[in-house]
């Protein structure tokens, strides 16, 4: 870093700056909903960024404040309610300025104790809500894919060690997540699809037919993911069925909670996941259903250890690492360098509690029963699915996808809300995502009566 680089009086400005962009952008409610725009279209407003000169931090700051901040979609607005969003409370959103300032590496516990320390409290923490015994331990990795890539990576080398080498397929089910279907591609395996039927549920005849299936096929099944929560409908799998077909079949059982498992905290709603503390291995993702920011997934193992055997990377320089019999986060995914990115949630269970979790949980799984109660009143309206955690699916009676994506455009231009369309085996619906403790009744009510005009 050269001197003009780290100019103390430049520098003071900037911090100035940027802090009181960040204070201003905390102060907002509602953020603003914000929207996109064509490339052509930033292109004109902003130009060229990146010259030999440099533009000074301050227009650097004006250019995204004013240009390009306006053109993405604020996640944590309380009208997002497509795919799903993210609504990280205060005190996280704050932390990770934190943890960004204070350039933690959180790859090896020699560099970053502290913050493995209080990374692993949180992965116990979960670890211990879903059923998992003391001796469970993970890492937090960027996303629910990397987390399902990682877990099956290690169920392939348990797999192999106990049968060689086979064509092997993963037991899922035709609503998984789709990145599934990524990690049987990049693992080189199959994967085979059981029914879910009219619930969207899969249990163990479901899954074990698909496994007689896979097996005629001349597909050997290595592992079986069950999923605690859909993103398309949040649909909750038999996991108790499931995890009790793996053990007859002997082989990993892998839970993808990466939305829905959050909602194994409401006490109400625990029974629900029976079978989760049956897992090798699960993942869920606090930037999802957790109020932290991105990007972070808690990836847990049963067995860690095995994990480790799986990912540990050696090299010469690594060694003094690796002699070292405490925790490297990155021993237990696929990944090396990684940032603390699980501070900012422990940090925010630190500040709040588990009780304040519990009650924002529970508010959004209500709202969720109380707008499908409102859209089942409507003749216009029918709700597809009953909800099980907080995404309502539902249909405008006549509408085909076009009427949804005009609907859905004009909602995002006049400022009201982001729902986009989804479908299901063809037949198109929207849907409300509902993570956002602030999202309201009566904004959800605005929004049917924007369909019903």
């Amino acid at each position: 870093m050269t001197s003009e680089m780290h100019n103390p009086q430049s520098a003071d400005s900037l911090r100035k700056a940027i802090f009181d962009y960040a204070s201003q952008r905390f102060d907002y409610n509602p953020p603003p909903l914000d929207g996109p725009l064509s490339p052509a279209e930033l292109k004109a407003k902003v130009g060229q960024t990146i010259t030999e000169d440099g533009l000074g931090g301050e227009k650097a700051l004006n250019i995204f404040a004013e240009q390009l901040a306006p053109a993405t979609i604020s996640t944590d607005h309380p009208g997002f309610l497509s795919f799903i969003p993210a609504a990280p409370t205060e005190a996280a959103s704050l932390f990770d300025l934190v943890v960004s300032a204070s350039s933690v590496y959180g790859g090896s516990w020699l560099e970053g104790a502290g913050a493995v320390y209080a990374e692993n409290q949180v992965l116990s923490f979960l670890a211990g809500e879903y059923g998992l015994p003391e001796t469970s331990g993970g890492v937090f990795v960027q996303g629910g894919t990397l987390g399902n890539l990682s877990a099956l990576a290690v169920a392939r080398e348990e797999a192999a060690k106990k049968l060689g080498k086979k064509n092997w397929t993963i037991i899922c089910s035709e609503e998984a997540h789709s990145s599934i279907q990524a990690v049987a591609m990049v693992l080189g395996i199959e994967t085979t699809k059981a029914a879910s039927g009219d619930s969207g549920s899969i249990g163990y005849d479901s899954a074990k037919a698909a496994a007689l299936e896979a097996t005629s096929a001349g597909l050997t099944p290595m592992a079986i993911v069950g999923t605690a929560g859909t993103t398309n409908f949040g649909i909750i799998d038999d996991l108790a069925g499931l995890a009790k077909l793996a053990k007859e079949l002997g082989i990993w059982y892998h839970v993808d909670g990466a939305y829905g498992l959050a909602g194994a905290l409401i006490p109400e709603l625990r029974a629900k996941f029976n079978g989760i503390e049956q897992a090798d291995s699960f993942i869920v993702d606090p930037h999802k259903w957790l109020f932290a920011p991105f990007d972070a997934c808690a990836l847990v193992y049963r067995n860690p250890q095995l994990a480790r055997k799986t990912f540990s990377q050696h090299g010469e320089y690594l060694e003094p690492i690796n002699k070292s019999t405490e925790w490297n986060p990155s021993d237990y995914a696929f990944n090396l360098s990684r940032r603390a990115r699980g501070l900012p949630l422990w940090f925010s269970l630190a500040t709040y509690g588990a009780a304040k979790y519990r009650s924002a949980l529970k508010q959004n799984v209500d709202l969720a029963f109380q707008i499908a109660a409102e859209i089942e009143k409507r003749p216009s309206l029918r709700l597809v699915r009953q909800p099980q955690l907080s995404v309502v699916v539902f249909e405008r009676i006549g509408w085909e996808m076009s009427d949804y994506e005009k609907w859905s455009e004009k909602l995002l231009a006049d400022q009201i809300a982001f729902v986009l369309p989804s479908s299901l085996r063809g037949k198109p619906h929207t849907r409300f995502a509902i993570v956002n403790p602030q999202t309201s009744f009566e904004l959800l009510v605005e929004i049917l009566d924007s369909m019903e005009k």
